[in-house]
């Protein structure tokens, strides 16, 4: 069963396994160059009441995704 990062719950620590194609080629470049590289270890630190943004940390960066932006990133 894939899992996307719009699917984690607070508190979870995954790894990015791949980018689904049909995301914003500009956010892509953008998240590769912060670190959201394929293996890369994601730790969920929050998820809104309504479930966006979801606040994450990568290498050293805290970061908000949306959830339109998080269902793009396949993780396990």
């Amino acid at each position: 069963m894939t899992r996307t990062l719009k699917d984690v719950k607070p508190g979870e620590t995954v790894t990015i396994v791949k980018y689904h194609d049909t995301g914003d080629a500009g956010l892509k470049r953008h998240l590769l160059g912060m670190g959201f590289v394929k293996g890369a270890e994601l730790k969920i630190k929050k998820v809104a009441t309504l479930g966006d943004p979801i606040e994450l940390s990568v290498k050293g960066y805290d970061i908000c995704l949306r959830k339109e932006e998080a269902q793009n990133i396949e993780v396990e």
